[in-house]
């Protein structure tokens, strides 16, 4: 295992760890959740079943999950970067981006290096089973994490580590070879509930419980259809994801920099204005947005969470431009758009002045 963190390291991990594959306690948490209607749209999520929760029937022959974590905090954000990100939700006519989504799409950068740690692994033990996995498949990622000692699960579900706190991805690498297994670690939320205090749309419902649909980054990235009227206010300038739960976390004080470079922020997201962003055409989209995770979303549902925005803009003060730069819209609309979905949010937002 030494060799194996020594490769890690390299390929630019911050941790990895080794987990069995029996998660049959997170099977009754899996199927309540997903019987209470939590997951929204996801309709994969209940369509995978608890192929999530039994990584053998994923990957037949699997008897270990090799878990990785990967810094993506970028190097240049200042130590005070909780403030920083704080003070930009403040400020009406800002574009709130997830921290996460400011650089290069993570399922990238992590599934071609845990990709090249397996075959140096192969290299050292031989030929052997494996698959990769990052966000990609039914994978209990979390709950693989937390078993193999990488951190504990907080309270807004997502992996802590007292080391570097949340803001890291998670892979996974299932394999058939009976590798020695990591120690677990132990919880260290406490009575700390800033993450549920301070949730702007109130998602976190329970300790380790969210509920999808109430969550911004679900209703900005997954959700596919119209933004639900009451929760339109409680979006404010975000408009691809929301970190206001590690924003509010104790623990990402001890948040690491990224050690790649792929993480570091593209220059149209350093500080970007809802209005510069509201005037891109759809050609502009796909371009600036080549080789990033927001270009999943596509330009219609763009169009839509910064019409949304813009709206909330307008409530609190913007005026002139913005009500121009809508009504410039609704005269000619840009050609790709989705007019049914992104029409109605434009004639919302008006409606907030």
């Amino acid at each position: 295992m030494s060799q194996l963190r020594c490769w890690a390291s390299e390929l630019g991990f911050s941790q990895i760890g080794v987990a069995g594959i029996d998660l049959s306690s997170a099977e009754a948490g899996l199927i309540d959740w997903l019987a209470r209607g939590f997951h929204g749209e996801m309709h994969y999520m209940a369509q995978h079943g608890l192929k999530r929760a039994r990584p053998a029937e994923l990957v037949p022959g699997t008897v270990r999950v090799i878990t990785a974590r990967m810094n993506y905090l970028p190097a240049a954000m200042a130590s005070d970067w909780q403030a920083v990100e704080w003070h930009r939700l403040s400020q009406p006519s800002a574009a709130a981006v997830s921290m996460y989504a400011r650089g290069r799409d993570y399922h990238k950068v992590l599934r071609a290096r845990l990709q090249t740690l397996a075959e140096r692994l192969a290299g050292l033990l031989g030929p052997f089973g494996h698959r990769v996995f990052t966000d990609s498949a039914p994978v209990l990622e979390v709950e693989l994490a937390s078993r193999s000692g990488l951190g504990w699960r907080g309270k807004h579900t997502l992996l802590l580590s007292r080391q570097a706190g949340s803001t890291f991805f998670l892979g996974e690498i299932y394999v058939d070879v009976a590798l020695p297994l990591s120690e677990p670690e132990s919880a260290h939320c406490g009575s700390c509930r800033s993450c549920m205090d301070l949730c702007p749309t109130q998602a976190i419902v329970g300790e380790r419980l969210v509920d999808a649909r109430r969550c911004i980054s679900y209703l900005t990235i997954e959700h596919a259809g119209a933004i639900p009227l009451e929760m339109r206010p409680l979006l404010g300038n975000r408009i691809y994801g929301c970190d206001d739960c590690q924003l509010a976390c104790p623990w990402n004080k001890f948040a690491q920099p990224a050690l790649v470079p792929d993480f570091d922020v593209r220059g149209v997201f350093r500080s970007p204005v809802l209005l510069d962003l509201w005037r891109w055409d759809e050609a502009t989209f796909l371009r600036t947005t080549e080789g990033s995770p927001i270009r999943r979303i596509g330009f219609s549902r763009w169009q839509r969470n910064i019409a949304v925005a813009l709206g909330n803009a307008l409530r609190a003060g913007e005026d002139v431009a913005v009500r121009e730069a809508l009504h410039a819209w609704l005269a000619a609309p840009p050609a790709g758009v989705d007019l049914e979905l992104v029409r109605p949010h434009v004639l919302w937002a008006l409606d907030q002045a």
